[in-house]
């Protein structure tokens, strides 16, 4: 099997040629997985087939964002994006966990720039195919002067390419990033995005995804919930990778530079978005992610709050079946518990 082959290569060879791969269709098999009115959803006025999504850092440059919803993705989040283009640091600066089904991530935030990406999201829409749902990531470039420039600059180059964008503030790989997740300097972040929106006409109701650390602790989740409640965030993504390390690691790379992502961050990344459920009472869409592999983690996510559910680091160890597989167990877990759809879920363990 190709994901065998691809295994026995470099983590950042075998991902740049499973791009490749990917870009020019050389990857056959690719067929729309079946689709289950179950899991059909309309969040803040937007209509996904299904709960499932790709997470930012697979498609980093917009480069297959079409084979990705073609294999049965409900949509798709690229990036991240930066103003500039950036190699991001030094390699090597991925490694993967076999033993413990995760990855370790040092990339900061590597792309090819807003303006390459913005060119191949313009190429995807000309193509587009019917309910293609497609989410825009955007950080800041690492020698930036002054972060929320660069965050106003892409919502305004980018915004009207995405069905939504998420702001990322939270990868561990970038100096001083998760400080824009302080108690102010969000808040202040965040003022300047909606005033950029209510300036650009194309932006005005764009909904704004915040991406959150799996690594705050009770006073930060209490802080944010406050600030997106006051604000009217449109939503938060719960959550990026981890710089913790559980105990539990037993690979040879497990104390490596970066950020963990995986099964192991599984249950506190769930706690978290189970937390922040509580905190916002259900009133703002969250997108669960961290260590999916199945869909009854899938269910976990879904019933601790989350609306939609993204994954990455499992497809890289089980391949694009993951997909189809993920998605038949959830609706089979949906009509078992006797609901009618998706939705009805939400929040069930809270």
């Amino acid at each position: 099997m190709l994901i065998n082959l691809l295994r026995l290569l470099p983590p950042e060879m075998a991902h740049e040629l499973t791009i490749k791969l990917l870009k020019y269709n050389f990857i056959f098999g690719i067929k729309k997985n079946q689709e289950y009115t179950t899991l059909k959803q309309n969040i803040l006025g937007i209509d996904f087939e299904n709960p499932l999504g790709l997470a930012a850092g697979f498609d980093k440059n917009a480069e297959v964002i079409l084979p990705m919803i073609r294999y049965g993705f409900g949509f798709v989040e690229v990036g991240t994006v930066t103003p500039n283009p950036q190699k991001g640091n030094q390699k090597p600066r991925i490694f993967r966990l076999l033993e413990d089904e995760a990855v370790i991530n040092h990339l900061g935030f590597n792309n090819k720039g807003s303006d390459r990406i913005l060119n191949n999201l313009i190429e995807f829409y000309q193509n587009k195919e019917i309910n293609s749902v497609v989410g825009v990531n955007i950080g800041k470039n690492k020698s930036t002067k002054n972060d929320f420039d660069d965050y106003l600059y892409c919502i305004e180059k980018l915004g009207e390419y995405g069905n939504y964008i998420t702001i990322n503030i939270s990868s561990p790989n970038t100096p001083g990033l998760r400080d824009l997740q302080l108690r102010g300097r969000i808040e202040a972040l965040v003022k300047k995005i909606q005033s950029k929106q209510f300036e650009i006409k194309e932006l005005n109701n764009k909904p704004i995804f915040i991406k959150i650390s799996p690594d705050l602790d009770d006073e930060q989740l209490r802080d944010i919930a406050l600030m997106a409640l006051a604000n009217n965030i449109n939503g938060l993504i719960i959550s990026n990778s981890s710089i913790k390390r559980p105990k539990s690691l037993i690979s040879y790379y497990k104390n490596e530079l970066g950020g963990l992502s995986g099964k192991p961050i599984f249950i506190d990344s769930t706690i978290i978005l189970k937390k922040m459920y509580s905190l916002t009472n259900g009133q703002i869409p969250l997108i669960g992610v961290g260590g999916v592999s199945n869909g009854y983690e899938c269910y976990e996510k879904i019933k601790a709050g989350a609306c939609l559910v993204q994954l990455y680091t499992a497809l890289t160890f089980q391949g694009p079946k993951i997909i189809k597989n993920i998605l038949t167990e959830l609706n089979g877990l949906v009509l078992t518990d006797g609901y009618k759809n998706i939705s009805e879920v939400v929040g069930r363990s809270t």
